[in-house]
């Protein structure tokens, strides 16, 4: 059944949908784009992205307001959707927050606004995605976005609490792709290093050249490339793909 569906979908030329989290800038804004440019309908989702003059909704883009951390943000999101676009096909779990403290300085506040947003925000999205996947029994695509010091501290960027919820982001990538394999729900993640974008405005690009070993500045279609690319690469899951110039291969 599942594959004649994916037969049925493919002859009447329906068009993909996906959802971007965080959809309003800097990566999150280049998906939009890079989705739209490939033919995709997009439902687009961040705090006030309606009002943030980054996009205008069109018959092929939805632009839902709200947090991620709200269970009726992901049920406004399922219902543009399917209300729209009739299928969700895919989502990028590219909504996430970060900042960088010593170990000793976090607070159990810093802990809960971290995970609030990195892993509550996951959970209820991807779980209403997932749902409506498994309704349509033709498959689907989920990218979650990580970060290169999960896996590869480096000295000077003491950032020990926030990597602790973007690792539980590879752990329940690896996880839901062995979940959903048999329903051909594709699970993956990316992990940039340091990207050029308004985080690091205050940062010069010599600066950032130095941390990774290519010397080069990861720019946002570097991100956006690997995202479209697991996306559409109908035989892989579970996979982290780095995306910041070789530096989780060690010391450089």
């Amino acid at each position: 059944m599942q594959e004649w569906n994916a037969s049925l979908r493919s002859m009447t030329s329906m068009p993909k949908t996906v959802i971007v989290t965080g959809g309003s800038r800097g990566i999150g804004a280049g998906l939009v784009k890079a989705f739209l440019d490939r033919g995709y309908n997009v439902v687009a989702n961040a705090l006030e992205i309606t009002t943030s003059n980054a996009f205008e909704p069109s018959d092929r883009l939805a632009l839902v307001d709200g947090n991620i951390v709200e269970p009726a943000t992901a049920a406004k999101i399922g219902e543009a959707a399917t209300n729209q676009f009739k299928s969700i096909d895919a989502l990028v779990n590219n909504a996430g927050i970060y900042f960088a403290k010593h170990f000793t300085d976090y607070t159990v506040d810093d802990l809960r606004s971290l995970a609030s947003v990195n892993l509550e925000g996951f959970l209820l999205i991807t779980q209403m995605a997932v749902k409506q996947m498994l309704a349509q029994n033709t498959g689907g695509s989920i990218v979650n976005v990580s970060a290169a010091q999960v896996n590869h501290p480096i000295a000077g960027i003491n950032s020990s609490i926030a990597m602790m919820t973007k690792g539980g982001l590879e752990a329940v990538t690896r996880s839901l792709a062995m979940e959903y394999a048999e329903q051909g729900i594709r699970v993956n993640a990316v992990a940039p290093g340091e990207v050029d974008t308004s985080m690091h405005e205050r940062q010069s690009k010599d600066f950032l050249k130095t941390r990774q070993p290519m010397g080069q500045v990861t720019e946002v279609k570097d991100v956006v490339e690997a995202i479209v690319y697991l996306t559409e690469a109908g035989q892989v899951t579970g996979e982290v793909l780095h995306v910041d110039g070789g530096a989780h291969l060690g010391k450089w």
